[in-house]
């Protein structure tokens, strides 16, 4: 009886994330569902991506812990719109959590939402909550054998961002290795080489995000 339950539960939350994703069109929100491990680089990447494109993009957080403000606290002093949704224990952030965080935002001053998941690589994948795409940033400490341990969060996602190359020399992880598996499981992932502490392969993901924005087409 277990089967059942779990698709009611996914059917349920996806009818709430399809009202959330209706209202982010209306207001012309573009977001993104941002997903990893705790430690892969979630928040490093989202105040690399503030600093370059806060005279671009007006960019708001929704940011998911179990506990703590930590991480919207550190987004905020960027200047941005932060909200925190603690879990109390839940993996994973869904379309309810979210339609609870809306009323916080204010969407006429918003161009792009990142929703900042709850670190995990098993059960953020499985729960819409109203995104356009969703995007998965990977350790390249975490290891080569990622995708064949969870391909769910692989197959799901239109990015993949494989941060700390910087630390490549120093590691037994096979760069070419992790992005041919991944590109197994899906073909079409797009697939950034990153490094949040040096800036290297970054601006690829600025281009990325201009593009998907529209904001490459703005007017200066």
């Amino acid at each position: 009886m277990k089967v059942p339950v779990i698709r009611n539960i996914l059917e349920a939350n996806d009818r709430i994330a399809e009202q959330n994703r209706e209202l982010f069109k209306k207001s012309g929100v573009f977001v993104i569902n941002l997903m990893g491990s705790p430690g892969a680089g979630k928040t490093s990447l989202l105040e690399r991506t503030i600093d370059a494109l806060k005279e671009e993009l007006r960019i708001g957080i929704i940011e998911g812990d179990i506990q703590s403000s930590r991480d919207a606290e550190r987004l905020a002093r960027k200047g941005v719109p932060a909200v925190q949704i603690n879990t109390g224990g839940a993996c994973h952030l869904d379309g309810n959590m979210i339609r609870g965080a809306l009323p916080e935002l204010d969407f006429s001053k918003i161009d792009l939402l990142v929703v900042e998941n709850v670190g995990n690589l098993v059960c953020p994948a499985e729960f819409k909550v109203g995104e356009d795409v969703k995007t998965m940033i990977l350790s390249i400490t975490e290891g080569d054998d990622k995708p064949a341990k969870y391909p769910l969060m692989f197959r799901e996602s239109r990015v993949l961002l494989v941060n700390k190359v910087d630390l490549l020399p120093y590691l037994d992880s096979d760069l070419e290795t992790l992005k041919q598996n991944s590109l197994r499981i899906n073909p079409s992932l797009e697939i950034f080489e990153i490094s949040c502490k040096t800036g290297e392969g970054l601006e690829h993901w600025y281009t990325w995000l201009r593009n998907a924005t529209g904001a490459s087409k703005k007017e200066p």
